[in-house]
């Protein structure tokens, strides 16, 4: 091969593989742009750190979400027992925790939020303003949690209690359904402003709406689960596929004993989790 052909050829190679990466970057940022409903995949963005960890005596899950780029991050739901082991988590992944935030007013375990926010500079608490609880942020419907470039976006799911929220990743790839919807299950309606009536729609409105493909985290797990989808609850659920009629009467029948921890987790759980601690 002469000289002149093997640089045409060794130019129109670059060429080619320039043009390939520009069409990878554009079907890369598809779906995270302004109008992420246009999204073809819903598999979490590669920006996104996220850890799932687990508390054995209430069986609750605790989710930490980052930015990969700005270190900033968000925690759900988390444990007083455990808080040791998160903050020590998130100064291993160097980092920048901004938000503590409880997808409701918990009666199995109190929140580690309150004394959080004394070793963490500049944390803020957030819970729903319906919960009745103190926290800096009081979450609203369509309330977003932004984390570097990433965001929850709040979707008030009451019927557990009144302040239930799911907490959904803002490429609706990942939701955090906390007590409201169970993998396989859902949580009580016997206490605390409990109504199977609400809870039904809610789950139908809010979280059933999403993509089948959406990743459904749940606030606890009683048998070694960790994952869901909106595609598998839909059909699988036993509770909340049934009727309205049907759910109710579920509901009002299941006769469950009375959380163990309720009368000291609520009250502390209401000022964030510092009353007698």
């Amino acid at each position: 091969m002469t000289s002149p052909l093997r640089r045409s050829l060794a130019a129109a190679l670059r060429l080619a593989a320039v043009g390939s990466g520009r069409a990878a970057a554009r079907s890369v940022s598809v779906g995270f742009g302004p109008d992420r409903r246009r999204s073809s995949s819903l598999a979490p963005t590669k920006a996104l750190l996220f850890r799932q960890l687990f508390e054995s005596e209430s069986s609750t899950y605790t989710y930490l979400l980052a930015d990969a780029q700005t270190k900033e991050a968000v925690l759900i739901d988390p444990v007083l027992e455990t808080i040791d082991r998160d903050l020590k988590l998130i100064e291993e992944l160097g980092l920048d925790l901004k938000v503590a935030v409880n997808t409701h007013c918990h009666a199995d375990h109190i929140t580690s939020t309150g004394l959080m926010k004394n070793r963490v500079v500049g944390l803020q608490s957030a819970i729903s303003k319906f919960s009745g609880a103190a926290a800096d942020i009081q979450l609203s419907e369509g309330d977003h949690i932004t984390f570097g470039k990433q965001h929850l976006t709040v979707r008030e799911t009451p019927g557990h209690t009144d302040g239930c929220v799911t907490l959904v990743l803002g490429d609706q790839s990942m939701a955090f359904t906390g007590d409201a919807l169970l993998i396989r299950g859902c949580g009580r309606t016997d206490f605390q402003q409990g109504s199977p009536k609400k809870l039904y729609h809610s789950v139908h409105q809010k979280i059933f709406s999403l993509p089948e493909q959406c990743l459904l985290y749940p606030a606890h797990d009683y048998t070694g689960r960790t994952v869901s989808t909106v595609g598998e609850e839909r059909r699988f659920n036993p509770r909340l596929t049934k009727s309205l009629e049907e759910f109710v009467s579920i509901m009002d029948n299941l006769n469950l004993p009375k959380p163990k921890k309720i009368d000291i987790s609520v009250p502390a759980n209401l000022v964030c989790g510092i009353h007698e601690v």
